[in-house]
């Protein structure tokens, strides 16, 4: 088939995931049961991992709870107990590739390929509003938030090349968390999140199957105006929102934006 035919035969698919998205806008989103559904957790001890243990103990979900601080991680399993569900926590550090087979052997290896067997699971990648938005002295963050919004769009390509439409994928992105991350943080058109709603987002994104989650929603309309806006009335825009930070955790020296 040429490439004249094939774009004919593109047109009317662009046509009905028009009419489709549009149609989608007026009927409620059904939303699936996690109840007993097995659910791993990086980073449980604190912050927005431990606020989506607690979000999925709230729904009877059975987790696993990894984080490399063992004082947190058991303090947010015995509270997942308590609101009913099954937990078991485990103390690994992810940048070791051992701690993670290691611990994999404990959890019935809850990771792609048992998921691709069954053609069935959700994998959550947790990025930052840093990896569509650059910030200014956030070089090395933002860098691999970009990379972590990626590697969510690679591996959902190929989950869809494979076939394997029974393994969701969800994106997290939202703006300035107050986990300690990053030292008084500010944004002129927006509050700083708090780990619960954005836990709260996060749920409401994986029962709805929503492949980019954006922390507030309106954000997506950021990312819209710079596609479409010449470059300075984009530099106008980011110096509208007056970013400030004090410091990064992490980051030798102290660092102030503009």
């Amino acid at each position: 088939m040429n490439l004249f035919m094939e774009f004919l035969l593109l047109l009317p698919i662009i046509i009905y995931a028009y009419i489709e998205a549009f149609v989608k806008l007026f009927i409620p989103v059904k939303r699936k049961s996690v109840s007993g559904e097995l659910v791993l957790i990086t980073g449980a001890g604190h912050g927005i991992g431990r606020a989506t243990a607690y979000e999925f103990a709230n729904r009877q979900s059975r987790l696993v709870l990894w984080d490399i601080n063992k004082h947190g991680v058991e303090e947010t399993a015995a509270e997942c107990r308590r609101l009913g569900a099954t937990a078991h926590e485990f103390v690994v550090d992810c940048s070791k590739r051992e701690e993670i087979y290691s611990a994999a052997e404990k959890t019935a290896k809850a990771f792609l390929p048992a998921m691709m067997n069954n053609n069935h699971g959700h994998i959550v990648t947790v990025a930052s509003a840093a990896g569509h938005l650059a910030a200014s002295f956030m070089v090395t963050y933002s860098s691999s938030k970009f990379a972590a919004v990626g590697f969510h769009k690679a591996l959902t390509q190929e989950l869809s090349a494979l076939g394997k439409d029974g393994i969701k994928t969800s994106c997290l992105c939202p703006v300035f968390v107050n986990t300690g991350f990053v030292k008084n943080p500010s944004i002129r058109l927006m509050k700083v999140l708090e780990p619960e709603k954005v836990a709260n987002k996060l749920l409401e994104g994986i029962l709805t199957n929503q492949k980019m989650i954006f922390v507030p929603s309106f954000l997506k309309i950021h990312l819209i105006l710079e596609k479409i806006l010449p470059e300075h009335a984009v530099a106008a825009v980011y110096k509208l929102q007056n970013i400030q930070f004090d410091a990064v955790v992490g980051y030798r020296n102290k660092v102030i934006s503009d």
